[in-house]
């Protein structure tokens, strides 16, 4: 409880991290709070109905909050109102505002424990932050944006925050780099999924670099990294040491 963990990826698609924690959460038990900002709410469910869970179902018994980015755009945009009265979360495209802080309101709001809510945790999951900054926030709005969250559902909740973002170190985006490198700072955990330098492999689909920030807690402290081959298949992930692979043995 309490951690704050970046997924980052880098020359691959990492939203499979995003899916097991999105299933992991709900099955046990937690109240979650996913800002997905990349793909549609049919796409997240399909993907977790082969999990073994239903998104559906959570939405309906209150478990899960479920901001569909996608849709919100265009509702700002084309001037349609998901709820008359009451602002969008992505405020800030209509111009009106620089900052994320309608962002920041749904999501405490969202996970405010009510009267009678039996959660075991709040869990706030954002995929992904890079589409922040395509959608023209500035750097320091995201960054002011994930430090309130932590501050309210890691701190005062006890919860869990889990963000993705892309990055490219040989990138120009120098904007996306900044974000990228000041989270990785204030991460209790990276979960670093990367491309192979090889190139494509049917039998290993990438790395992941595990990397527990012990300096984060203690400063004399060396952060702890493993590394991990993995091979993405129909309903799971299956990963094994460098070298370890299935087409190698």
């Amino acid at each position: 409880q309490g951690k704050f963990t970046l997924l980052r990826d880098t020359r691959t698609d990492g939203s499979f991290l995003v899916h097991h924690f999105l299933s992991f959460y709900l099955r046990a038990g937690c109240k979650v709070c996913f800002v997905a900002l990349l793909q549609s709410f049919s796409h997240y469910n399909i993907v977790a109905q082969k999990l073994g869970v239903s998104l559906t179902a959570a939405k309906e018994r209150g478990q899960l909050v479920f901001l569909e980015g996608l849709k919100s755009c265009t509702d700002l945009l084309f001037g349609e109102e998901e709820q008359p009265g009451q602002p969008s979360p992505l405020q800030f495209l209509s111009g009106s505002t620089s900052d994320l802080r309608a962002l920041f309101d749904f999501v405490r709001v969202s996970l405010t424990p009510a009267d009678g809510d039996s959660w075991k945790g709040p869990v706030l999951l954002v995929d992904d932050l890079s589409v922040l900054l395509s959608l023209g926030a500035a750097p320091v709005a995201v960054l002011d944006f994930i430090h309130y969250c932590r501050v309210s559902v890691c701190c005062q909740l006890k919860g869990n925050v889990v963000v993705l973002v892309h990055s490219n170190e040989d990138s120009e985006d120098e904007e996306n780099e900044l974000v990228v490198n000041s989270l990785c700072h204030h991460s209790d955990l990276i979960l670093w999924a990367e491309g192979l330098a090889t190139g494509f492999c049917k039998d290993v689909h990438g790395q992941i670099k595990i990397i527990k920030r012990l300096s984060l807690r203690q400063a004399a402290e060396q952060d702890l990294v493993q590394i991990y081959q993995y091979k993405i298949q129909d309903r799971n992930v299956t990963f094994f040491a460098p070298g370890l692979s299935a087409a190698v043995l």
